[in-house]
């Protein structure tokens, strides 16, 4: 059965939650530690003869205010922002890398005449964007732990500009990855019916959102 104080716990932790922006099972984590810290506080004053509200009162007074929390939680969800975002880079970029020519090998169109020099040259940019993503990802991975293990502002800085970096290295790789398709079905129709062209076009797809969805997470976190 619920008691007085109860409610008052549940509101001050809903208000705390909603402050709270990043990773969902990590913002789940820190409330329900924070619930139990506070509960056993209830318990404790409770025993010491305090009524169920009284005792809520003070263990919310000796925990602190949301505005005193919510800038070390928050940086503890930006770094697991950056580290999710960071992981999901390094994926993408990697499988993009093996997948991209396996999508065009064995072609009918791939005897014909070379396409024109601009096409190559988007060809040769999605190469590198997703080259460079994978190593500002491997980055990313190495200041998110070194971040969790010091509060230097220095490693925040770095680490804030690698996920704008991530950020604006994956709008930028489906952009030109978009472009590619597009060309690519306006050159060749049969582009269109080629099986691993639409196999690679919704894999494509699927995965932007994966990666587009952690670098949401990660600009919610840090804004």
């Amino acid at each position: 059965m619920r008691v007085e104080g109860d409610v008052v716990v549940d509101e001050y932790l809903r208000e705390l939650a909603g402050r709270l922006r990043g990773p969902r099972r990590l913002r789940a984590d820190l409330i329900t530690e924070a619930r139990h810290g506070l509960l056993d506080a209830v318990e404790a004053y409770r025993d010491s003869g305090m009524s169920p509200r009284e005792a809520s009162r003070q263990a919310i007074a000796d925990f602190g205010t949301p505005e005193q929390l919510v800038p070390a939680y928050q940086a503890e969800l930006a770094v697991a922002a950056l580290r999710g975002l960071s992981l999901r880079m390094v994926a993408f970029a990697g499988a993009a890398t093996i997948a991209g020519d396996l999508t065009w090998q064995g072609s009918s169109w791939s005897a014909g005449p070379p396409p024109p020099t601009g096409y190559l040259l988007v060809s040769q940019s999605v190469d590198w964007i997703w080259a460079t993503a994978f190593l500002v990802g491997v980055a990313g991975l190495i200041l998110a732990a070194a971040t969790a293990r010091s509060s230097r502002p220095v490693f925040t800085t770095v680490a804030h500009a690698v996920g704008g970096l991530l950020t604006a290295t994956a709008v930028l790789g489906v952009l030109t990855g978009a472009m590619l398709f597009g060309w690519s079905i306006l050159l060749w129709d049969a582009a269109l019916t080629w099986p691993p062209m639409i196999v690679g076009m919704l894999a494509a797809g699927t995965a932007h959102l994966w990666l587009g969805r952690a670098a949401h997470t990660w600009l919610l976190a840090t804004r």
